[in-house]
């Protein structure tokens, strides 16, 4: 009985066997016959190296060029010009830069000449107003150039005004000083007053000129500003005056000088000046006690350096014994 119960288990356990075999045969075969599932991927496989990149050519710097003109009252005109670029954030004047100035005449180049900027990067050209050409605007027209180099790029500018001239006379009447302006347009080649223009009258000054007033032009062109007579001039009391017109959109700037000796005389010898807290001679209490104040204090400084020193030169006495005779 036992054994017909084992053989059964055995037939048992055949018959799944045989049917996990019928199971699994089909899938493993259609596993095998797919062509359309794509070949795993190796994660493991290193990169292909990338190429070397190709080195960037540094780039050149970008010049930015300010260019005006000033028309002067002895029928020249200043081309003015201030170079800079900016270099890692900051911006730089360029100096020892080579331009070339140029009249542009129905779009002809017409070369003047050339400066050399400065050390704050500026340069400044004269041109006589008597060899010059308007156009049919009487407009005259200018380009500034700078070729470049190795590490700039080439720039230019241009600019354009009408020509125009602005006249300073200096009245005096008794003890009233007056500057009177005149403003002419000169540019189809007869005068014409300018009106409604504000010019402003300046004295020269070290730095910047002061100014001392404004007028507007009348029908005339003309303008008037009372000018003070207490003003500081040179030795022998000249003040220049100076008449200008600052960025007008027609004319650009303008400007005309006159010495006058309107001043107060001022000598430029040097003298000796009195004690006191703003000059270089202060006064003698106040002399005395810094010199006090600061023996005081070093004298302390000299005191503690010789009691260091002094203490440095004594020796210890040698111990002695209670059993020493």
């Amino acid at each position: 009985m036992k054994k017909i119960n084992l053989i059964n288990s055995y037939k048992q356990l055949l018959l799944l066997a045989g049917m996990l075999l019928l199971l699994g045969s089909p899938n493993s075969s259609f596993a095998q016959g797919d062509t359309t599932q794509p070949p795993a991927t190796d994660t493991t496989a290193t990169p292909p190296p990338d190429e070397p990149a190709a080195e960037e050519e540094p780039s050149l710097i970008s010049p930015s060029i300010d260019f005006t003109s000033v028309q002067k009252g002895d029928n020249s005109i200043d081309l003015k010009v201030g170079m800079r670029a900016k270099v890692k954030g900051q911006f730089i004047n360029l100096y020892k830069m080579k331009v070339s100035f140029f009249q542009v005449v129905n779009e002809e180049d017409i070369p003047l000449g050339f400066k050399i900027t400065d050390g704050n990067g500026k340069a400044i050209f004269n041109v006589k107003g008597d060899s010059l050409k308007s156009d049919a605007e009487g407009k005259l027209n200018f380009k500034v150039v700078f070729a470049g180099n190795k590490a700039m790029e080439s720039a230019e500018e241009y600019v354009s005004f009408r020509r125009g001239r602005l006249e300073i006379v200096p009245l005096k009447e008794d003890s009233l000083l007056t500057v009177q302006i005149k403003l002419i347009d000169i540019g189809t080649g007869e005068e014409t007053p300018v009106k409604e223009t504000a010019v402003g009258v300046f004295v020269k000054r070290m730095f910047l000129p002061m100014k001392v007033g404004e007028a507007t032009t009348d029908e005339n062109g003309e303008g008037s500003v009372e000018f003070p007579n207490n003003l500081p001039g040179d030795a022998k009391g000249n003040l220049t005056l100076l008449a200008r017109l600052d960025e007008n959109e027609t004319y650009g700037n303008m400007e005309s000088a006159v010495v006058q000796p309107w001043g107060v005389p001022v000598s430029d010898k040097p003298a000796a000046q009195p004690r006191s807290l703003w000059s270089s001679h202060p006064p003698l209490w106040m002399l005395i006690t810094f010199i006090v104040l600061m023996l005081a204090v070093w004298g302390h400084y000299i005191v503690i350096v010789y009691e260091l020193f002094r203490l440095r030169k004594e020796q210890p006495n040698a111990p002695t014994h209670a059993t020493n005779s």
